[in-house]
């Protein structure tokens, strides 16, 4: 790999170290504190009139101020930062020197020595021992700060903002901001998961490699097996396999992992993307959007403090009870369509063409109400609704409304202008969903990303006897997005896909 100028002047440095004995990336090192424990250590001495103790501490430099023979630096763990006082008259000469000659901003360090506050108040090591634990080739992004609001916003300059997401690993060391989303992330997933462990769900593992794909209505990847010599499909979603385990008579199961899904990426999309899935034995949809709605007002409260939000200058209450509406009621409402007078695919894409709407030549009524039609209603959905009683053709998987054969017991809710997920009063006569399977078959196209292909596996489970039940999907990614309030998926998630650079 060619070098850079300052790459090359650092590697010099490196072998400068080694020529001299002194290995920059040791097998072991001593830590007695984190510097959030230091801190804590030397706050808890100065209360009760101790001097404060000594630590052997680990980090990150973040910056270097020489001032002849006193030296202020900082460094960055994992917990926080802390300055380092360096005399020449507590390390020694040849100690530092070494440091002032050879170490550079990025380089990981471990430094021993007495806690303490300088004349100016601030929190110090005043550094006696110190030592190189890896050295860092290449130097970080520049660090700038800018006013926002009142407020100075520390972040990094990169002069295409996606090498942000192509070297996520110099994005967080560089920007605690960013490393914050991500501790967010984990207490959201962590929330999630107590919430359901809580109200009698179990955590459960569905296969990945997957011998036929549904669940979704997604394009999904495909990939092969050598030794079996069969082709399979990563998963686009966990439904068939969760639904498998009520048979098996689990009456509530969640899973929390990865789904695949072959289609296009936006600000909202991703080709893998994290998804919780959830079924419960005897519930409908109308129990499933009281719990719905009570998780992400609980979640929201455990990890912002508060379940009213604000997402990209909204403000959005998330508590109990949200919006319900029917998909006819709100389409109606806002493009002036009531699809039910338009009950062929011809005569509804005529109308939306004379609105100036997209609808795609040779889609399906359903396909036009969900993609065309609701395609209009998503961004203004701004505070917490649900949608509900979609068309038949597009929903699968989903039990047919009493009272309307067309529709069926389906709803999806959207805040913040995105949709959120998908929810059913699940299908379990085994002779209504072979009859669904064959429909979407004779509707669509083998490579039509709404098509569903025929489990018999799944239809052979069914026929066990299943039990009435309502599932929720829920996008993890957008819910991270929503309460971090980030308007780009790639921001909430660590490594996204790019286009690979030619």
């Amino acid at each position: 790999m060619e070098l850079t100028e300052l790459e090359r002047q650092r590697v010099e440095k490196l072998e400068r170290l080694r020529a001299l004995g002194i290995e920059p990336y040791p097998h072991r090192v001593r830590r007695t504190h984190t510097i959030a424990e230091a801190i804590a250590a030397l706050e808890e001495a100065e209360a009760s009139g101790k001097e404060g103790p000594y630590a052997a501490i680990t980090g990150r430099l973040k910056s270097m101020r020489v001032m002849g023979k006193v030296t202020f630096a900082h460094i960055e763990d994992g917990s926080g930062a802390i300055q380092l006082f360096l005399r020449i008259q507590n390390l020694g000469e040849d100690t530092y020197e070494l440091f002032r000659q050879n170490f550079d901003l990025g380089d990981f360090v471990a430094a021993e020595g007495k806690l303490m506050r300088t004349r100016t108040g601030e929190r110090s090591l005043l550094v006696e021992r110190m030592c190189m634990l890896a050295k860092a080739i290449s130097p970080l992004p520049v660090i700038k700060e800018k006013e926002v609001d009142g407020r100075v916003v520390r972040y990094t300059h990169f002069s295409d903002v996606e090498e942000r997401y192509r070297q996520r690993y110099a994005d967080l060391a560089c920007n605690p901001e960013v490393r914050e989303v991500f501790r967010i992330r984990a207490r959201i997933i962590a929330a999630l998961r107590r919430f359901l462990d809580e109200h009698g769900f179990i955590e459960v593992e569905t296969p990945i490699l997957q011998p036929v794909y549904g669940g979704a209505a997604a394009r999904p990847f495909i990939t092969h097996h050598n030794q079996l010599h069969q082709d399979l499909y990563l998963r686009i979603a966990f439904e068939l396999y969760l639904k498998r385990l009520l048979v098996g008579m689990y009456d509530r199961v969640y899973e929390i992992g990865r789904d695949f899904r072959n289609e296009g990426v936006s600000h909202k999309h991703n080709p893998e993307f994290t998804q919780l899935e959830f079924y419960a034995a005897y519930w409908d949809y109308n129990e499933v959007m009281s719990f719905c709605e009570r998780m992400l007002a609980y979640v929201a409260e455990e990890v912002t403090g508060s379940p009213v939000i604000h997402y990209q200058g909204h403000e959005i209450d998330l508590r109990p009870p949200w919006r319900r509406v029917t998909l006819r009621e709100v389409i109606n409402e806002v493009t002036g369509i009531d699809y039910l007078q338009f009950p062929s695919a011809a005569a509804l894409a005529s109308v939306m063409k004379s609105k100036g709407l997209l609808a795609r030549d040779g889609a399906s009524w359903g396909y036009l109400i969900d993609k065309g039609l609701l395609s209009e209603v998503e961004p203004k959905l701004i505070q917490p609704t649900f949608v509900m009683d979609y068309p038949r053709d597009i929903s699968p998987l989903a039990k047919a409304k009493p009272e309307d054969p067309t529709h069926v017991e389906r709803f999806e809710y959207f805040i913040g202008g995105m949709e959120m997920g998908n929810a059913f009063t699940e299908l379990n006569d085994p002779f209504d969903q072979e009859q669904r399977f064959l429909e979407m078959g004779r509707l669509y196209t083998p490579d039509d990303e709404e098509a569903h292909p025929m489990d018999e596996d799944y239809l052979k489970a069914m026929k066990y006897g299943m039990p009435p039940n309502g599932g929720l999907g829920l996008g993890v990614d957008r819910l991270v997005m929503l309460l971090t309030d980030k308007p780009n998926i790639r921001e909430v998630i660590l490594f996204p896909h790019l286009r690979a650079k030619s």
